[in-house]
């Protein structure tokens, strides 16, 4: 069974440690389950991401759906920031290496991340992400802060990333337009 440990840095985000189970065929891995994640959250969709090496996507946050990411092949470092008004971690951020870090056997991480929770990651190494939502695409729920605001003291562990339009014009944490911060939702 997995082992699920909460951050203790931001509040409602899950770190999953699952079984490894290996033989002489290789390995399995149950990377995700229902039943670890409460409050009713069921994921809807799931979706692959391929980056190359040098790459950072985000930050990114949802006022309404969740996530929960894996990283099948590669090294990322995900960086987490609490946006959300009223939350005990507002402010905080955090950082984790998930997949093959340091060139080290896949430490298959699986990763939950709830509304108003920015996030995002850097490709250390070409890499995969597949990540499950609880809500359908929504163009509305695409909110974003810029991902080198050095009110968030993010270390990406790269020098030159390389980066999406979008995501070199989103606004600082402080310029966020008022009725787009998130808040602390009973439903994380």
């Amino acid at each position: 069974m997995a082992e699920l440990t909460e951050s203790e840095l931001i509040d409602g985000v899950v770190m999953v440690e699952p079984t490894i189970h290996t033989d002489e065929r290789g390995y399995f891995v149950e990377t995700y389950r229902r039943e670890w994640f409460g409050l009713g959250r069921e994921m809807i969709q799931g979706n692959r991401g391929s980056r190359q090496a040098g790459a950072v996507v985000g930050l990114h946050y949802h006022l309404h759906q969740a996530d929960y990411w894996y990283v099948p092949s590669g090294h990322v470092r995900v960086v987490l920031h609490d946006l959300r008004v009223g939350s005990r971690t507002d402010g905080a951020t955090q950082m984790l290496d998930m997949g093959e870090v340091d060139g080290a056997e896949n430490n298959h991480l699986g990763l939950f991340i709830p509304p108003g929770v920015a996030h995002g990651f850097a490709s250390i190494t070409d890499c995969t992400l597949t990540y499950l939502v609880d809500g359908y695409y929504n163009p509305a729920d695409e909110l974003g802060v810029l991902w080198n605001d050095p009110e968030l003291g993010a270390d990406w562990g790269l020098k030159d990333p390389i980066l999406s339009a979008r995501d070199s014009a989103n606004p600082t944490r402080a310029d966020i337009d008022e009725g787009r911060r998130p808040y602390v939702s009973l439903r994380t």
